[in-house]
């Protein structure tokens, strides 16, 4: 906590050295584009996106909150995101799956994702005009779903796919095992998932056992037709209850399958057992993009397809020092655009798009840098002045609500946001100060100090120059400790000074308040100091006289 005052300190220097006038008493605090985004504290659910604009901006992260009603800590057994920025630091977020990548296996960022911040680009043939084999392998550990011994119950398995040529033979997904069956003979286990005209073919070879494990159930069957340079949902999910197997594509139910003895609902169920040197291929000879590939431990009610959650995301900044207590917000500035099938720059304004895709401003302002709570959030309207006084103050935080599309497929996005305030900065300091020797007393005047917001000054006063720490002058029969708050004067008689000292006195001025009713002294903040008068008071000769 010590070193806040000096962070704070920091951040002043900071700000004033890239801000900017726009008008008479006006100052700038500028984020994003060439400022960069560091100061945006919080974010939830927003992240930082590049290839939208010269510089990043501030977006949705499609890859937040994705499964609201489904707690991925519990059931979720795989999950590459692919956002980590490049293949060779792909991982199982999850933790249950070792991973390796070919050199040829590539990582693309936002837009080019489906989701999140990145996505697997798969080379197809490589340059030395063969296949490559083994693209991204994953191995179960002891702790996954397919390791090794391991008697599934409930599972699904998803991912977003983006086909560069759709050629027949290409292979998007391959689990391979060795499984001792009730013969005492290793037969080959495999799901295989591979392009055949357009389609996509699964097959699911010694993959479903009875129960004693003497005999197999296969399964096989395609899809519907994709299209290519388009991203495609496709979720496998299985019942073991019923022995149901359902494939959806897009979110459409294009497949419903039983393994069971009677190959409907009703009979013996057959279920998934993993054999030996279980592995998971992805994308060998396939040329595409993949995303968002995971799996589960149970059967996923509902794929959310919406690349951004309805639930929009929040960012709020660090806390600014403008200077002054009675520094005043005058507007907010944001530049921006939406991102979709097309990214929209909207430029300078009200950041709100015809699908209702949005963002929302926010400010508040305390003379308190540690004690914001309780201080309400006031909504503020991007490129529309403030009126006096809404929000004054001399710390200001700033909030930012994002909102998506009605269909979750497009996200607002922010450039570049200006913060525009008029620093309030004291008053300069009175001109000509006289001051006249009296007995016991001193007079002082000045002229009143050019600034039309002067609201009263303080007069310093000691018997030691630039040491201002009297305690014993008498005002208007009051004694009056340094400094004085003499309001909104020129003149004043100070008494209560001993004949022979030399006193020595400067006087600054201080803004006005906002309003008298929440007005004190305590918080006026005196600009700077007049030049040093002196005086020793003494007994003069018309007062000796009478």
């Amino acid at each position: 906590m010590r070193n806040k005052p000096f962070i704070l300190a920091l951040l002043y220097i900071f700000f004033f050295s890239v801000s900017s006038t726009f008008g008479l008493g006006e100052k700038i605090i500028s984020l994003g584009s060439a400022f960069s985004w560091e100061f945006i504290e919080k974010r939830q659910g927003i992240t930082e996106a590049s290839m939208i604009r010269p510089h990043p901006v501030l977006v949705l992260d499609g890859s937040a909150g994705l499964y609201d009603d489904n707690p991925i800590a519990e059931f979720l057994d795989l999950y590459l995101s692919f956002d980590e920025g490049r293949a060779g630091s792909f991982k199982d977020s999850a933790g249950h799956y070792n991973i390796t990548v070919a050199p040829e296996l590539a990582a693309v960022s936002s837009p080019w994702s489906r989701n999140g911040r990145g996505a697997a680009l798969f080379p197809g043939k490589t340059g030395n005009g063969g296949t490559s084999d083994g693209i991204l392998v994953l191995k179960p550990e002891r702790t996954a779903l397919f390791a090794p011994g391991n008697n599934l119950r409930d599972f699904s398995m998803e991912f977003w796919l983006y086909p560069q040529n759709m050629e027949t033979g290409e292979q998007i997904l391959l689990l391979t095992a060795s499984k001792l069956n009730g013969s005492n003979a290793y037969v080959n286990q495999q799901i295989r998932c591979t392009v055949l005209k357009n389609r996509l073919n699964w097959s699911f070879e010694n993959f479903f056992f009875s129960p004693g494990e003497k005999n197999q159930k296969q399964i096989a069957f395609s899809g519907p037709q994709l299209r290519n340079r388009t991203w495609s949902h496709h979720l496998i999910r299985f019942d073991a209850d019923l022995g149901l197997l359902e494939y959806m594509v897009d979110g459409v139910l294009e497949l419903i399958d039983y393994t069971t003895s009677t190959g409907r609902e009703g009979g013996e169920v057959f279920t998934p057992v993993i054999g030996d040197d279980c592995r998971i291929e992805l994308g060998s000879h396939f040329s595409g993009l993949m995303d968002e590939f995971r799996i589960y431990r149970n059967w996923l009610s509902r794929p959310v397809l919406a690349k951004y959650s309805a639930q929009g995301g929040r960012a709020e900044s660090r806390t600014f020092d403008l200077g002054s207590t009675y520094s005043n917000l005058r507007r907010i500035e944001a530049l921006g655009g939406r991102t979709g099938v097309r990214n929209e720059y909207a430029g300078n304004g009200v950041l709100r798009f015809s699908d209702h895709a949005e963002i929302k401003f926010f400010a508040r302002t305390s003379n308190n840098p540690y004690a914001w709570n309780g201080v309400p959030w006031i909504p503020v309207t991007a490129g529309t002045e403030l009126a006096d006084n809404v929000s004054r103050g001399r710390y200001l935080q700033i909030a930012m609500d994002f909102y998506p599309g009605w269909e979750g497929e497009s996200s607002p996005y922010l450039s570049e946001i200006k913060i525009v305030y008029n620093a309030a900065e004291p008053p300069p300091p009175p001109a000509m100060v006289t001051a006249t020797a009296k007995n016991g007393a001193v007079e002082l005047s000045w002229r009143p100090s050019p600034s039309r917001d002067a609201g009263g000054y303080m007069v310093y006063y000691g018997d030691t120059r630039g040491e201002y720490f009297g305690n014993y002058a008498i005002i208007n029969e009051a004694v009056r400790t340094s400094p004085i708050d003499v309001g909104n004067r020129t003149t004043v008689l100070v008494e209560g000074l001993k004949n022979g000292t030399l006193y020595y006195f400067v006087v600054a001025a201080y803004n006005k308040p906002d309003s008298l009713e929440n007005w004190s002294a305590a918080g006026v903040e005196p600009g700077e100091f007049s030049r040093v008068v002196a005086a020793r008071p003494l007994l003069q000769l018309a007062e000796a006289v009478k």
